[in-house]
């Protein structure tokens, strides 16, 4: 009876020192949208050179612009100049408000980012994976026309971040709806934002696309969990997928600095400690696994990422 109390304890000790772990990581990762609100609004932006900051600003102002443009009439594709750039700045400064625009913006930059830091370390090709590249080889034509799919809207997706852009269309059917119908209580001519809402498809989107093709993956889906093998992309919507968690919280468990906490996501999805620790060597060279994560089962590990606050 004494050893077993003596290993209640140690077990109890183990989780809380990952529940502290995991609670800092998620205070940060908590605080990243309101200084990113704050950082964009204020006079110090020209001073900013951080990439995320660049393109998260580059993000909103190409959706206030598409905004603007079927407003107009325009199709939002082609991105003309605004007729009032005044307009501009100021339906930009409303969409920064949106906290959960924000946080997909700021999570999409970081995917962008990491996938650019994989390549140069590791020459994981950003747009074509190995993965991506045996779907595309698939014998099941569903599959392989999906991943071709998918490849298209991958390149895209690069493209469109390289130019600091985001199409309404790859938005969340919730950030998209939401964004329209503020759109539409302010103009005094929506039927342009009627047509945009008309030709939406989420189904069409890059996410969509790759959520499509992670289902038909079926268990196999599990080989995505190989950061090198999937890409980024992939990756992170399985990880998502897996541990029931927004893709967001997948894409920025894979910054420098989240390594606890994409240690324990993926925990939760069934991965060995072995592997886990691949995967974090390949985000932080210098990551190192919590010895006492081995000693976690998927389920508590799964409990543990419920018990901070979100991110």
């Amino acid at each position: 009876m004494g050893e077993e109390t003596m290993d209640l304890a140690a077990d109890d000790a183990v989780e809380a020192i990952l529940r502290d772990g995991a609670a800092r990581e998620a205070r940060a990762l908590a605080a990243v949208v309101p200084v990113l609100r704050h950082l964009l609004g204020s006079e110090a932006q020209a001073l900013v050179s951080d990439a995320v900051l660049a393109r998260v600003r580059g993000m909103i102002l190409d959706l206030a612009g598409q905004l603007l443009g079927a407003q107009a009439g325009r199709d939002p594709a082609a991105r003309a100049p605004a007729d009032d750039p005044a307009a501009l700045d100021a339906l930009a400064e409303t969409l920064l408000a949106d906290e959960a625009l924000l946080a997909h913006c700021h999570a999409l930059a970081a995917e962008s980012l990491i996938a650019d830091r994989l390549l140069q370390r590791h020459a994981l090709d950003p747009v074509l994976s190995p993965l991506l590249q045996e779907l595309i080889a698939s014998e099941d034509s569903g599959v392989a026309a999906l991943a071709m799919a998918a490849l298209a809207a991958q390149s895209r997706f690069v493209q469109a971040q390289r130019r600091m852009e985001l199409p309404l269309g790859e938005l969340p059917a919730e950030l998209f709806h939401a964004l329209l119908a503020r759109a539409q209580s302010s103009a005094s001519d929506s039927a342009g934002l009627v047509r945009l809402q008309a030709g939406y498809d989420e189904a069409t989107s890059r996410l969509g696309l790759i959520a499509r093709l992670v289902a038909s993956m079926r268990r196999g889906s599990v080989a995505a969990l190989v950061l090198d093998h999937a890409g980024v992309a992939l990756f992170a919507s399985v990880l998502a997928s897996q541990t029931h968690r927004p893709r967001e919280q997948a894409v920025l468990a894979c910054h420098e600095g989240q390594g606890l906490r994409l240690a324990l996501m993926l925990r939760a999805a069934g991965q060995s400690p072995a592997a886990i620790e691949r995967q974090l060597v390949l985000i932080d060279p210098a990551a190192r696994l919590p010895r006492a994560l081995g000693e976690l089962s998927p389920e508590r590990a799964a409990a543990l990422l419920g018990s901070g606050p979100v991110a």
